[in-house]
């Protein structure tokens, strides 16, 4: 996971927000092996912010890789930030199980994502 927490750490100056000053950089893997990077973007119209983790999901599934391993949240912070709860459903669609791994300038902690979101909301809610 080293290997994944750096590229996130490469990423993060990509990120564009010039209003919380609060940049965060995501990196997803999928099951093909293949790595996604991801940053925030923040807009003036703050309901039109994205954040990383769900670009670096996205870009991965617009390359048809949906089968997310993991995912790495970096934080130029003390403190890991974990995903937020939109970030969670949008994982939780490709694989509730998927490997979380917050890390920050000093700490890192990992975590699935059933953890972090328990009774997700997927297809098979849908079906009941």
């Amino acid at each position: 996971m080293e290997n994944l927490i750096e590229k996130a750490k490469a990423a993060i100056d990509n990120a564009y927000a010039p209003y919380s000053k609060f940049k965060v950089a995501a990196v997803v893997k999928t099951k093909s092996g293949k790595v996604y990077t991801g940053v925030n973007v923040e807009n003036a119209s703050y309901g039109l912010t994205m954040c990383a983790e769900r670009v670096a999901v996205f870009k991965a599934v617009s390359e048809g890789d949906r089968d997310i391993e993991a995912v790495v949240v970096y934080t130029d912070t003390e403190e890991p930030t974990p995903p937020c709860g939109a970030c969670r459903q949008v994982i939780a669609e490709f694989n509730p199980e998927a490997l979380i791994v917050m890390a920050s300038r000093k700490k890192v902690v990992t975590a699935k994502l059933s953890e972090l979101l328990p009774h997700a909301f997927t297809g098979r809610s849908l079906r009941s």
